[in-house]
């Protein structure tokens, strides 16, 4: 069919392949990634509450813009998945790197040092692509 006879769709409206999906579920997780870890290397020696509100914003944006061009329609499964598959990665990158570097990093994750903060981070890192979810259920 043609579009003369059919209405395209656009990339954000349309069922992806899951390696599609899963290809844009970890492109944005490492765009979150590397922002929160831009801002923990730029804001934290500055501000530490100041640098966990810019990582939190960055993570939120990320979200909403994967959410905008990826998946508009996606249900709040969909979008739990999601957050829960970004934790996962920051859990592994962290270990990835702790071990690689023999000692804690904790740009992703926020350090244990401040377990409120790493709590809401985590908090963050799940909900934050639900937060933008247009439908309940992923039927």
């Amino acid at each position: 069919m043609t579009t003369m006879t059919q209405q395209a769709t656009s990339f954000a409206d349309s069922h992806h392949h899951f390696a599609t999906t899963a290809g844009l579920v970890t492109l944005f997780w490492l765009i979150a990634a590397a922002g929160a870890g831009a801002v923990h290397t730029a804001i934290d020696p500055l501000s530490a509450s100041g640098g966990a509100v810019a990582s939190i914003a960055v993570i939120v944006v990320c979200a909403w813009c994967y959410t905008r061009f990826c998946a508009r329609w996606a249900g709040i499964s969909h979008a739990l998945g999601v957050g829960i598959a970004w934790l996962m990665f920051g859990i592994v990158a962290e270990m990835a790197v702790t071990t690689r570097l023999g000692h804690g990093w904790y740009a992703v994750l926020g350090t244990p040092a401040r377990p409120l903060l790493r709590n809401i981070f985590l908090f963050v890192w799940i909900f934050a692509p639900a937060i933008f979810a247009r439908r309940e259920d992923n039927t």
